[in-house]
């Protein structure tokens, strides 16, 4: 009879504390509702060669955006990849307002002020993977991040401090040290290349960068190799200069990067040989492609390049 009762007692105190407005067992809090997507912006677009200003959708300039930053041939998840970095670089330079500093405008169609922007060269691969990645963006704590790219990292990336010295801000999203693959199907130039260059270019192009003068050209060296094995710092003559400074004073279409296999004055003329094409920060082009041809998606294909990340749909 005891044990009926207390049993009863305990059921009844259970009871009771459920109704009770008092009662200090917490419920599990609901879900949080999903945040609302977006109406799709529109931006206005400064175009450079004419001066002219015009308003489109978001959508429509990143395929402008894809089809002259990459190769419209590439399978569709490469340039699916290659869209959702478009579109978050868009986003991150709308929010810093710095085209809109220069030209009133979101942005402009200027590699130097913004990035590449060509719609004569839109297919239907560049359509549909922009569509299949519609409203897509890299961020971290809800922020885009700065989505750098490049064409050919050689086989390993880098970090932004490596590649582009670029310090302002941390970037622990961006990997370094990724090994791609991407030699393996790369064009022959991006594999091996070399530069030679008039050792009077190299004085006056590391006096722009330096405002030294590094005298008579004799001798060259790497004082500083970063993780990836790029030269960050480079010896010319007397002067101590960046290897990211160097390659951009030098010209980026002639010294092709910083992952560099030889570095020797001969001649007169200073001898660059190297792999890859590009400072190697963020997503590789040719390492999208070769992941995309094995079947990976887009979204696998930019967080093998970007770590703890999260790839949010924005807008409808």
């Amino acid at each position: 009879m005891f044990r009926h009762i207390m049993l009863r007692t305990v059921v009844l105190l259970l009871v009771g504390c459920l109704l009770a407005a008092g009662c200090t067992r917490k419920q599990a809090p609901a879900p949080k509702p999903a945040q609302p997507l977006e109406d799709e912006p529109t931006i206005s677009l400064f175009i450079n060669k004419t001066g002219e200003k015009k308003n489109l959708k978001m959508e429509e300039y990143i395929q402008g955006v894809v089809a002259a930053e990459m190769d419209t041939k590439s399978p569709v998840n490469a340039l699916a990849a290659q869209a959702i970095l478009a579109r978050t670089f868009t986003l991150e330079n709308i929010n810093s307002g710095r085209v809109k500093q220069l030209r009133g405008t979101d942005a402009s169609t200027s590699v130097e002020e913004f990035q590449a922007y060509d719609p004569s060269k839109i297919n239907d691969n560049v359509k549909k993977a922009v569509e299949q990645t519609r409203g897509e963006v890299i961020t971290v704590n809800n922020n885009p991040v700065h989505a750098w790219f490049s064409a050919c990292c050689g086989g390993i990336s880098a970090s932004a401090e490596e590649g582009l010295a670029y310090t302002k801000d941390p970037t622990p999203y961006i990997k370094a040290g990724a090994q791609d693959g991407c030699l393996a199907i790369t064009k022959p130039r991006n594999k091996a290349w070399e530069a030679r260059i008039p050792v009077e270019q190299v004085r006056a192009a590391v006096q722009r960068t330096t405002g030294k003068d590094p005298g008579a050209i004799t001798s060259v060296s790497i004082e500083k190799k970063g993780p990836s094995g790029r030269a960050e710092q480079i010896k010319v003559g007397a002067v101590s200069v960046g290897g990211p400074e160097l390659r951009l004073a030098l010209g980026s279409e002639k010294v092709r990067s910083m992952l560099l296999t030889d570095l020797r004055v001969e001649g007169g003329q200073l001898v660059l040989k190297g792999k890859g094409f590009g400072h190697g920060v963020g997503m590789c082009q040719w390492g999208a492609r070769l992941m995309a041809e094995q079947g990976k998606s887009p979204e696998d294909i930019v967080k093998f390049y970007y770590q703890n990340v999260d790839i949010q749909k924005k807008w409808k």
